[in-house]
Formats: structure tokens, sequence, C-alpha cells
């Protein structure tokens, strides 16, 4: 499958206004993306998490401290499932 980065200009003066620090633009504008696509059942957990650049632990517990509900579907399951027997075969479990 071929994947196709996407980029989003921002105008100085927009940067600008923003109140945060320019080293942590790139990672909180991906941050409040990831949380607000998740929010409105856009990407799937798993997936917002790594469009955060976030473990998904760290994920759900920027999800929990602004008091998100965790959505769970049949794909959050299917991509659980993956993760858990990726993990297991790492530990040497199966």
């Amino acid at each position: 499958m071929l994947t196709k980065d996407m980029s989003i200009k921002i105008p100085g003066e927009i940067k600008r206004a923003l109140k945060i620090p320019e080293k942590e633009l790139g990672a909180r504008l991906r941050l409040e993306l990831a949380v607000h696509l998740y929010e409105e059942w856009l990407l799937s957990f798993g997936k917002a998490a790594e469009f955060s650049e976030m473990s998904r632990l760290t994920f759900a517990e920027v999800l929990s401290k602004r008091q998100i509900v965790r959505h769970y579907t049949e794909e959050d399951l299917e991509e659980d499932i993956a993760f858990a027997e990726k993990a297991g075969e790492k530990d040497g479990r199966q």
C-alpha cells in the first residue's frame, strides 16, 4: 500500500497567535488533531495514538484528563488483539 504524507501550512500570524512554544508546536498540534479526530469518531483509538506519536497508555491518559470517553469499536478490538499477539511473540508466548 502506498502512503502519502501531508503537510498543513500555518500562516506566521496564526503561529504567533498560538500560545504554544515553537519547539512544542508540531507535537501539540498533532495531539490536538488526534484527540479531536478520535472524539468525533473519525480515527480509532490506536490510529489516534499513533498519529499523536504517543503510546496508547499516554494517549489514554490524555483522554482521561480531558474527560473524553473512550470509544471501543470492533476495529479497536482487532487492533488490541493484534497488539497483544505481537507482544506475545516478542515475549516468546503464543
